[in-house]
């Protein structure tokens, strides 16, 4: 590994202090159309319990979205995203212990997520959607996640290229970076995401998670989303079966990387096997 991986990310209010194990940020949909759990928890009350219950099953921070980044999904108005999440955030409200992160690229939602307590704003396309995004980022405070997604969500898949993506990506999280803290937003505020499934092939996936302890190198911590993505059923050669498996194996992978943040559905199969691959030696202190 070229570099340590680095050991806290300064949030809104507190500090996430990393351990050995990554931190599991779990993902609360409150959308009708995610590729991955259809609708289940658009309701506000389905989406609280899901969040309350992924919080005791181990999740470290709780991830709210109300606009799915699928591959061709459709935008979604300011006022629908807010009537989505608001709710959801305010029920949450003074009831969960771990950081609450507002999944948006909308400087309104974030603005309002923010004072309804969110620590983190995790935006797809680096703060660079929404010209009002920085500002509010560093007016705030908040931990922010700057993702890295060649096009948009209706176009990344059409024909992604790179000459070398794990290069052109580290290329441009570093420039990114750069820009956000002459922006205003202080480095230990900030965390990169290489954006897997995001403008990517299933090869480019792979290549980024094959070679991702080189984004260490940019001395932030890293976010990893890599849950049911299709990458994985283009490795098991099943587009229908179960992926909660690949990604537990990717999981682990990772976590012997030093990534610091792994963004995923299925806390309690995460956490347990990551327990148990540290138990039996797994990681490398």
């Amino acid at each position: 590994m070229s570099n340590p991986p680095v050991k806290s990310w300064q949030l809104r209010t507190r500090k996430l202090e990393f351990t050995p194990l990554p931190c599991l940020m779990a993902i609360v949909n409150v959308t009708p159309d995610s590729f991955s759990d259809g609708g289940r928890f658009f309701s506000v009350q389905a989406a609280v319990d899901q969040a309350l219950r992924l919080e005791d099953e181990g999740a470290g921070i709780l991830d709210i979205g109300g606009e799915s980044t699928r591959p061709y999904s459709e935008v979604v108005a300011v006022d629908e995203e807010l009537r989505r999440v608001t709710p959801v955030l305010e029920a949450l409200r003074g009831r969960v212990s771990v950081p609450i992160s507002i999944d948006t690229s909308k400087a309104k939602v974030a603005a309002a997520a923010i004072d309804l307590g969110a620590e983190i704003i995790n935006d797809v396309t680096g703060l660079e959607g929404d010209p009002e995004m920085v500002a509010v980022a560093a007016r705030s405070q908040a931990g922010v996640c700057a993702m890295h997604m060649q096009g948009t969500p209706q176009t990344m898949q059409d024909r992604p290229h790179y000459e070398n993506v794990v290069e052109e990506i580290m290329d441009y999280l570093d420039q990114r970076d750069k820009k956000l803290i002459a922006s205003g937003i202080l480095p230990e505020r900030i965390c990169l995401d290489p954006g897997i499934g995001f403008g990517k092939t299933h090869q480019h996936n792979l290549d980024l998670l094959k070679r991702c302890e080189e984004f260490h190198r940019l001395q932030r911590p890293i976010l990893i989303g890599h849950s049911r993505k299709g990458f994985i059923a283009h490795v098991i050669g099943n587009k229908e079966r179960e992926r909660l498996f690949g990604t537990i194996g990717v999981s682990l992978a990772l976590a012997g990387k030093g990534i610091q943040v792994l963004r995923v559905h299925d806390i309690r199969p995460a956490r347990e096997a990551l327990l148990l691959y540290q138990a039996s030696g797994g990681l490398v202190k």
